[in-house]
């Protein structure tokens, strides 16, 4: 038998589409084209999701998706800043009274201090020259993001704690997954030894809001105290240690390999080489990214890499009074100006194909492998570069291996990074026109959902596969809604881009190539596999008498799936969050020179040596 296939058998998750298990925010893209009956299913999830029960389809609609930024963010009309306050006492003092507990130590040496008038006061006098940060507020030239649906809070649905915006998204995320995977899952743990379960989760921005890094950066300078939270909860790899600590109790191989946009793949690789190679049964692979904050958004805006309103008004034609169509923000491969931020947490859960079958886990899809290639010397660390070229052609190799040549040209597609920015548009669709060419495809079907979900950096590729996953579940490809043509420097030869919603023929799809190009020449591309295409692979090296047992196992898992969804859309279902739970200590560890056990579960320590030549 050749190595454990990595079957997808369970995602989880919310971005600006909506709850991504059952698909419903994979439905929410191609709303338009799916049944009345999907649709009603879609707008129950998100009217649970918002807390909306009373909104109509249309009012509904507009919480979600890309849009102006809302108050639970910031009022981008008046963003709060320091304005540098210079003074000078012309020969008389500047002067002005203040309690004494607020008195800078040290006093500086220009600053005169009289009594005031109490004990409790001091008057100040000033000669010279004097440095004042006066809190005011501007307007901030970026007013669009791809925010969670409006009404929804997912530090409100447990004891969050003031956890990062991150964080809560992490177990949300994970425990949705966990929840959709239509399974006990401590019953499922208590059958695998600790080191068979791998978690691989983190963010590329680390937690910048408020409750997390951001506060420890911001706290000395607007007069606060640095809280013991703040450094811990902001690391990057911090949603895969929420999900270990407090969802979980998982003790295995986890961590977070960061690679800018692309990190969602990033640590997807890991988990496949661990399932492939043997070394864990089950893998959590996720990303959170929260970085919808002024702070953040303003670093990338002056770059020049965000969507302005002044850009978008140029490129529609209107003038400097008129609002842009802030849905509209994001016009990946067309006449753009910039990529658009997101939130979004995502995550799959992985089984080798022998936990798969023995389980009745529902076969979502396989991961064959990740390809990750840096750019080799660079000008601009954020420019695009080579790297991209063999990840993308290796991945296309990869699924040419398996699903053949005719396979590989007729039965699958591409989920393009897409980001809306003028550079991308013309780079990636080079790459790709490229890489189709050489492997004789001729009309690669190309999306681009960042033109609904807009750009969640770490996330980004996982929500690039929740969509693949709820396509082929679903049998629609989403379009490029926002984009009313190709700009003219897009090369399209040998590609179809998905301009309107692609129904596929589900019974000849194959696969799918997930593309991610993050700052820094961080390059990643991977291979999928459909349901189709896995079954066939189950049924070949199992044998029909495995996968009849399979289907018998099926029903428990499904009823289960349809029981938890139940709960969700009526309210009653909370994410998981374990807090002070069976926290094991040194009395739970026994072990000799053969093996070690924690809580009763055995880890083997017999190893053969790798290098006995």
């Amino acid at each position: 038998m050749g190595q454990a296939l990595p079957v997808i058998v369970s995602l989880g998750g919310v971005n600006s589409a909506g709850r991504s298990s059952m698909h419903h925010g994979h439905a929410r893209m191609v709303e338009s084209a799916i049944t009345s009956e999907r649709r009603s299913q879609m707008l129950t999830s998100l009217r649970q999701l918002t807390g909306a029960a009373h909104d109509d389809e249309a009012s509904l609609l507009q919480r979600t998706l890309i849009r102006r930024i809302g108050a639970a963010h910031f009022d981008p009309s008046r963003v709060a800043w320091n304005q540098r306050l210079p003074t000078r006492s012309n020969g008389s003092p500047v002067s002005f009274e203040l309690h004494k507990r607020y008195l800078p130590e040290p006093v500086p040496d220009d600053w005169q201090l009289l009594s005031g008038d109490d004990e409790d006061h001091v008057r100040v006098q000033i000669i010279g020259e004097q440095q004042f940060l006066l809190p005011t507020h501007r307007e901030f030239e970026v007013k669009a993001a791809s925010q969670l649906p409006d009404g929804f809070d997912p530090a409100a649905l447990y004891q969050s704690r003031n956890h990062p915006r991150g964080l809560a998204m992490s177990v949300y995320g994970a425990s949705d997954a966990l929840g959709n995977l239509g399974m006990d899952w401590d019953a499922l743990k208590s059958t695998l030894a600790p080191d068979q379960i791998s978690v691989y989760a983190g963010s590329a921005m680390g937690q910048l809001d408020d409750n997390g890094a951001g506060g420890m950066l911001k706290a000395r300078y607007r007069g606060s105290r640095v809280t013991s939270k703040y450094c811990p909860l902001g690391l990057a790899e911090m949603p895969a240690d929420f999900v270990n600590a407090y969802v979980l109790g998982a003790a295995g191989s986890t961590g977070a390999t960061l690679g800018a946009c692309a990190s969602f793949l990033y640590n997807l690789r890991h988990a496949i080489h661990d399932i492939r190679s043997g070394r864990a049964r089950v893998a959590f692979v996720g990303a959170a990214e929260a970085p919808i904050t002024p702070e953040v958004m303003e670093g990338y805006a002056a770059m020049g890499a965000l969507a302005t309103d002044k850009g978008l008004r140029q490129l529609d034609g209107l003038g400097e009074d008129a609002d842009p169509d802030h849905r509209r923000a994001c016009r990946p491969f067309g006449e753009n100006c910039g990529f658009t931020i997101g939130e979004s947490t995502q995550f799959i859960v992985l089984f080798d194909d022998q936990l798969a079958l023995e389980t009745g886990a529902n076969i979502l899809g396989s991961a064959a492998d990740v390809f990750i290639n840096a750019d080799g010397y660079k000008k601009s660390i954020s420019g695009p570069g080579v790297g991209n070229y063999l990840t993308m052609a290796r991945a296309a190799a990869c699924a040419r291996s398996i699903v053949g040549e005719r396979g590989l040209r007729e039965g699958g597609f591409v989920h393009s990074h897409g980001t809306g920015t003028p550079q991308n548009r013309v780079t990636e669709s080079v790459i790709l026109s490229r890489v189709a060419g050489a492997f004789g495809i001729e009309h690669w079907p190309v999306s681009a959902i960042k033109s609904y979900v807009g750009h969640s950096l770490a996330a980004a590729s996982g929500d690039q596969i929740a969509a693949t996953l709820g396509s082929w579940a679903e049998g629609w490809l989403p379009g490029i809604s926002t984009t009313e043509r190709l700009a003219d420097d897009v090369a399209t030869q040998n590609l179809s881009f998905t301009m309107e919603h692609r129904e596929l023929d589900l019974a000849k799809q194959r696969y799918a190539l997930i593309n991610a190009k993050g700052f820094g020449g961080n390059n990643a591309s991977a291979t999928l596999l459909s349901p189709v295409q896995t079954m066939e692979m189950l049924r070949s090296r199992h044998g029909e008498a495995r996968i009849t047992a399979w289907e018998r196992a099926q029903e428990s898992v499904k009823i289960a799936q349809e029981a938890r969804e139940a709960r969700v859309l009526a309210g009653e279902e909370s994410p998981r969050y374990l807090f002070d739970n069976n926290v094991l200590g040194d009395e739970a560890v026994e072990f000799d020179d053969h093996s070690v056990s924690v809580a009763g579960q055995r880890v083997s320590l017999v190893q053969s040596n790798p290098f006995e030549d």
